[in-house]
């Protein structure tokens, strides 16, 4: 209906409008025309207002229905969701008690749990523990050269992301009682080694339970040091001593029962390779070094050229006495000169040549004359003897000086560089070191030379004044 009415009501504003439009527009036509005209226009329009009545009047009730129909539909599903409702809502209360009793359950079992953690966490940390010691141990042996794939059981243990299973620690342990039972054993096996020139190589190894390993290849003999982070086997870069090697190789061979082991597991064996030999620390010592080592062969031959010397001035003087008194008693003077002419090289001789020569004089005279034979004979005994003296007194002074000036150079380091680095000293303080070292090592047995030497002219000059007091005893009885 009220479309019906806006229809109308649209449809004489139209007419009016047309109306207007054509009173305005036409002039000259007839008024009663245009009524006409305007009415059959209305006419047309009610007709079809009308017609657009009767299809709103059919579509409302159709809407109508259509509603009535689904009213009855929703009220349908209202029930059946009141129903679906009160259903739920019983089964609800009942989850609502099975939910408090599993609530109640879930506690429970989670303080359980916690408790299983909390021992589990302390099993897990404490074979963790072990897991980490047995990596260490494994890290130090040499039979992990041998047998590299027990290092794998303990990363796994100790991997904190994930629990550690059975078969893991069952494997773990029985790596740790076959390292027990190789600690224990002396074997030799063939294995692949790393030789002095970094060339792989396979030899004979002597595994002397866990602490040293020896190879051999070919006629080269040697010690073994073990690579922690590879678990290769590396020959020392220096060999052991020709004694040590022939020890090594008879054991090979079961031609000795003892062997040279390091029981500190390569630490010793480690040091063998950063040992300096004497040249090498000579070189370290510095320029100062030079003179010292000059110092040491000049006396080397002072030394070598007076013992010479004094050895062939050595006799057997008691017996050489013996001769000449049994010579004089008998008067035989020519035999006595010829005896003294045979040793006229030696200091005793010479001495009793010349009093022989002067037999006739007092004694007095003969005591004066053999005197000063004696005091020309000592300049020719203590020739150098002075000079290797001050050799050995000045090399350790020269020690000293190297001692200062290396001294001096590693306060030079820290006044630039300070002291964070130790081996940016390390060379002046080896310099101050070496050079010390040295000039004791030269002057201590030059000292010692010295002092044997001085002893040695010390005795000939006592035997010279001992054997000339005799012979002028001798001389003195066969004159009465």
């Amino acid at each position: 209906m009220n479309r019906f009415i806006w229809l109308l009501f649209l449809s004489i504003l139209i007419t009016s409008l047309i109306t207007s439009v054509c009173v305005s527009t036409v002039f000259c036509k007839d008024v009663r025309v245009i009524e006409k005209q305007v009415m059959q226009k209305r006419a047309e329009l009610v007709k079809k207002a009308e017609i657009e009545r009767n299809k709103a009047k059919k579509f409302a009730l159709k809407i109508q229905k259509a509603i009535y129909k689904d009213k009855k539909a929703l009220k349908k599903a209202v029930k059946e969701i009141k129903l679906q409702n009160r259903t739920l809502t019983k089964k609800n209360l009942a989850l609502g008690k099975k939910i408090k009793q599993i609530i109640k359950k879930r506690d429970k079992i989670k303080a359980e749990l916690d408790k299983k953690i909390e021992v589990s966490s302390e099993l897990v940390g404490s074979i963790r523990i072990s897991a980490k010691d047995a990596d260490s141990i494994f890290a130090q042996s040499l039979e992990d050269s041998f047998n590299h794939e027990r290092r794998k059981i303990a990363p796994m243990i100790m991997n904190k992301d994930r629990f550690p299973e059975m078969s893991e620690i069952n494997r773990l342990t029985d790596a740790l009682f076959d390292e027990i039972d190789k600690s224990g054993q002396v074997r030799i096996e063939k294995v692949n080694i790393f030789n002095r020139k970094g060339v792989e190589k396979l030899s004979d190894v002597l595994v002397l339970g866990n602490f040293t390993a020896a190879y051999k290849i070919d006629n080269e003999v040697g010690f073994l040091i073990s690579g922690n982070k590879s678990g290769s086997l590396f020959a020392l870069s220096k060999l052991p001593s020709s004694s040590m090697s022939k020890n090594i190789k008879k054991y090979m061979e079961g031609k000795s029962e003892s062997v040279y082991i390091d029981i500190s597991k390569g630490a010793a064996l480690r040091q063998i390779t950063h040992s300096l030999s004497l040249f090498e620390q000579i070189k370290k010592g510095g320029p100062i070094v030079y003179p010292i080592i000059g110092i040491f062969v000049i006396s080397l031959f002072i030394v070598i050229e007076r013992i010479i010397f004094l050895l062939r001035k050595k006799m057997d003087a008691d017996s050489f006495i013996k001769k000449i008194n049994w010579f004089i008693e008998r008067d035989k003077w020519e035999e006595c000169a010829l005896l003294c002419n045979k040793f006229k090289n030696k200091p005793v001789a010479s001495l009793i040549l010349s009093g022989i020569n002067n037999k006739e004089c007092s004694r007095e005279e003969l005591e004066s004359l053999i005197q000063e034979k004696i005091l020309k004979e000592i300049p020719t005994l203590e020739r150098f003897l002075s000079t290797l003296g001050m050799l050995a007194s000045i090399s350790p002074l020269l020690g000293l000086l190297g001692t200062v000036t290396g001294m001096i150079n590693t306060f030079h380091v820290i006044t630039y560089f300070g002291t964070g680095d130790p081996k940016m000293m390390s060379g002046g303080i080896s310099e101050a070191l070496v050079t010390t070292m040295i000039g004791l090592a030269v002057a201590i047995p030059v000292m010692l030379a010295h002092n044997m030497l001085l002893r040695m002219v010390e005795n000939i000059i006592s035997q010279m004044e001992e054997k000339s007091i005799a012979f002028i005893n001798i001389l003195e009885k066969n004159r009465s």
